[in-house]
Parts: structure tokens; sequence; C-alpha cells
């Protein structure tokens, strides 16, 4: 069973890469769909715990923008033994406002919120406890080209 965590900016194509890729095999649970609840983080811990203890695979479809926001969701999978994967879209602020103004609605967030996630985004690491990470762009003709995460090394060695 996996795991997934999707992170990177408001309108960066996760939503639709989940419907591209995982729609039939794994759980959707996202902060997005939780608008009207009034304790929305607790409800989705609710949610994730209930498809853990059933043995659903399941996709976090949030923003996730750091290791401090990501750490319990990693621990509560790792709890139940899943596979934890994340899929960390590059950031590209132009391409994210562009997307978010052709949404509609609840759907569309200020454009404030996508800059501030850029600050707090923090790229992923295998040390936050990930079995597997990826690379994902959207090319110009909006496909998805997806890639096995390369981690920078950072312990002064040239």
């Amino acid at each position: 069973m996996e795991l997934i965590l999707l992170i990177g900016l408001q309108a960066a194509g996760k939503t639709t890469f989940y419907r591209q890729r995982f729609v039939e095999s794994h759980a959707h649970i996202s902060m997005d769909l939780l608008r009207n609840n009034s304790h929305p983080a607790r409800r989705q811990a609710q949610l994730i715990e209930e498809a853990l203890q059933a043995g659903q695979s399941i996709v976090v479809d949030n923003t996730n923008p750091a290791a401090e926001v990501r750490a319990p969701l990693i621990a509560q999978g790792k709890q139940h033994g899943y596979t934890i994967i994340g899929y960390y879209f590059q950031p590209d602020v132009a391409g994210s406002l562009k997307r978010n103004a052709g949404r509609e609605g609840k759907a569309e967030v200020p454009p404030v919120a996508i800059y501030a996630t850029r600050k707090k985004l923090q790229p992923p690491t295998y040390s936050e406890g990930f079995d597997a990470l990826y690379s994902v762009r959207i090319t110009e003709d909006g496909a998805f080209q997806v890639q096995p995460w390369i981690e920078e090394v950072t312990d002064g060695s040239q």
C-alpha cells in the first residue's frame, strides 16, 4: 500500500496529475474537499487514518510545502507499514498564476497565496522518511514529465 504526498504550489497541476494517474487505485484526500468543514486539518487526519486502517492506497493532494507539514503524514503512513512516495511539482509561479486565473469560484485562490506558498516551499528529502521521490514538471503541451528525484549533496564535498 502507498501513501503518496503531492508537493507544490496551488494550481501546479497536482489534482489533474492525481486524476490522470491514481484515480482508479488511490483514495483522494485533499483540504480543498474539506473547505466547508470547521476543522479541516483534523478531518483530513481522520480520513487518512480511516483509509490506512482499511488498507487503501492514498494520495494526499495538498501543497504540503514544508518538512514539518509532511512529517506527521509520513509518520502516520509508516505506522501502518505503507510505502511513502513524494511527487514534487517544480515551482512555476507564472504557470500557477495562469492556471489559477482559469479557475472558477472557490477553486480560484488569491494570487498572494501562491506567492506565500512559494516562500515556504521546501523540496523533499529522503531523510524525511520517503521511500521514493519524483520531480514533476508540466511541459509546454500540458503533459506531465516525471523523473526520479536527484537529491543535492550538501555535505561540502566537491
